[in-house]
């Protein structure tokens, strides 16, 4: 069985997160499998997976900042606002100039209310909005803040007629879609658009230049963990060291004196080993999870 800890993986497309996590489990030949943070099945790149105790970090994975490389394609707009989906409307975007193209994704960078695509996983009354539209369901989700501090051009292409195809690198918070800002970019110069390929380059501080591919864990299983749990914890979270005492009355969900530090922060045992994720309230410094061994 492999050890507690984490995988950066390079998801391939054509492939679920969830498809990935079930390939994980039988890998590290344990059940405890989970990931951070979905990517969409045309999508490849960082795809942080989380085994055994390591899992229990992975709430905080999920809402890390998050790189794209992607291309968005104008003049068609999709049902599923990405390559995936039926073409829905187009309209012809030759004409649109290079100005035109950056001024308006310039204007959805910063702090900005994004609706979701309405083909998501977020749930509506307890059903997925993706599985309410292929049922026929008109679904309209409320826009959520969110901020987009880097959305840089990267080319602009003109290589079929009536399209253009503009590749873009995307710095984000989470909950941010892409998607999204394909199809707004394309409402917003009166042409349509979506997003025809997408690359996750980082989640956090996991980049592509940590990420394995599947047929390189392949050869290696069940050695497949390449960050350990309290490697993971050390490269995620600001450390505090703890005393033999701190440890032991952490290690049973006790509090500590607060440290000063900005949370949440990992707390180590004298010997190195994790002992918790903690955060400091209320004059006192509390395990939000505890990771040590029972």
């Amino acid at each position: 069985m492999s050890t507690d800890g984490l995988i950066v993986v390079d998801k391939p497309g054509g492939m679920t997160s969830h498809d990935v996590v079930a390939r994980i489990r039988r890998l590290a030949k344990t059940r405890r499998v989970g990931h951070g943070g979905t990517l969409d099945p045309m999508a490849t790149g960082v795809l942080v997976i989380g085994v055994g105790r390591a899992t229990r970090l992975l709430t905080y994975v999920i809402g890390a900042g998050k790189s794209y490389n992607g291309t968005i394609r104008l003049g068609q707009a999709t049902v599923t606002d990405d390559a995936e989906g039926d073409v829905i409307a187009t309209a012809p975007a030759g004409h649109l100039t290079d100005d035109a193209i950056r001024s308006a994704l310039t204007a959805l960078s910063g702090e900005v209310d994004q609706v979701p695509s309405a083909v998501s996983a977020i749930k509506i009354d307890g059903q997925r909005a993706y599985k309410r539209v292929r049922d026929g369901e008109s679904v309209e989700l409320p826009a959520r803040r969110v901020t987009i501090s880097r959305l840089e051009v990267l080319a602009i292409r003109r290589t079929e007629p009536d399209v253009v195809d503009v590749d873009v690198d995307v710095t984000c918070s989470s909950g941010t879609y892409i998607r999204a800002i394909a199809r707004d970019a394309g409402l917003a110069l009166d042409v349509g658009g979506h997003l025809t390929a997408l690359r996750r380059t980082a989640v956090g501080g996991f980049t592509l230049a940590e990420a394995a591919t599947l047929d390189e864990l392949e050869q290696r299983a069940p050695d497949v963990v390449n960050l350990p749990l309290d490697a993971a914890a050390d490269r995620f979270f600001p450390r505090r060291e703890a005393t033999p005492e701190e440890a032991r009355v952490l290690a049973h969900g006790g509090p500590l004196d607060p440290a000063g530090l900005i949370g949440p922060y990992a707390v180590f045992g004298p010997a190195g080993s994790l002992i918790a994720i903690v955060s400091e309230r209320d004059g006192r410094a509390r395990a939000e999870i505890v990771l040590a061994p029972a």
